[in-house]
């Protein structure tokens, strides 16, 4: 087993490797498991199920629904959106209080509820005397607020990946988002040296000095402990 001593004795890149190695056994692979893979499938032809219907159902509506409907219950709607709005924004401030991942869920799911709430403004306002403060209200409140969200939520997303990145030993810029794997960033299937040509593929065995594994040899007065 590698000790402290032999471990302060490894270059920075051996070490990274030596990190990237031990974070890939130790990931969990919930993927490896048929039932896992199996609901995944489910899931996949579920979701592509619901875009067929949706393009089949939008077609419908465009060709049935009137340009005007007289609807009950109006004020229960607008009533309980905006409680759910409430709520949203409640979460975010709480869990950006205490500092908890499920923040990025928060932030997606309240700035969906701004970008809603600007889009109903507007289409069920137009030619209405209430159209331009919807407008106004959309362009300098809800969708602002909306894009501050969203690029907040991306920005922890890229740090939480940073984070992970860096536990595995990899000092490398953050990839795009659409690259990273669900389950965050992990070496390639070849082994943390595929993963990383530059770095050394000699890092030195249990037991084994730097020198042997073709480091230069520890400089004078800092002797090598003895193994």
């Amino acid at each position: 087993m590698l000790d402290e001593a032999e471990l302060r004795l490894m270059s920075r890149e051996q070490r990274a490797r030596l990190a990237r190695t031990l974070a890939a056994l130790e990931a969990p692979r919930p993927f490896d498991n048929p039932k896992a893979r199996r609901r995944r499938n489910i899931a996949l032809a579920v979701t592509v199920g619901c875009c067929i219907f949706l393009c089949v159902w939008i077609g419908v509506l465009v060709v049935t629904l009137p340009s005007r409907y007289r609807a009950g219950g109006w004020r229960g709607a607008w009533v309980g959106f905006d409680v759910v709005e409430l709520l949203a924004f409640a979460s975010v401030a709480w869990t950006a209080w205490r500092g908890k991942q499920l923040l990025l869920v928060c932030l997606i799911v309240t700035a969906t509820l701004l970008c809603c709430d600007a889009w109903f403004d507007l289409t069920l306002d137009w030619g209405t005397r209430g159209f331009y403060f919807s407008l106004l209200s959309a362009v300098f409140a809800e969708l602002p607020m909306a894009a501050l969200m969203i690029f907040g939520a991306r920005r922890l997303l890229r740090l939480s990946v940073a984070t992970a990145m860096a536990l595995q030993g990899d000092r490398g810029p953050v990839p795009p988002l659409w690259r990273v794997a669900l389950l965050g960033p992990r070496p390639a299937s070849g082994g943390p040296a595929a993963a990383d040509p530059r770095i050394d593929d000699r890092a030195p065995a249990v037991g084994e000095s730097a020198s042997a594994a073709g480091d230069p040899a520890p400089a004078a007065g800092n002797p090598a402990p003895a193994a």
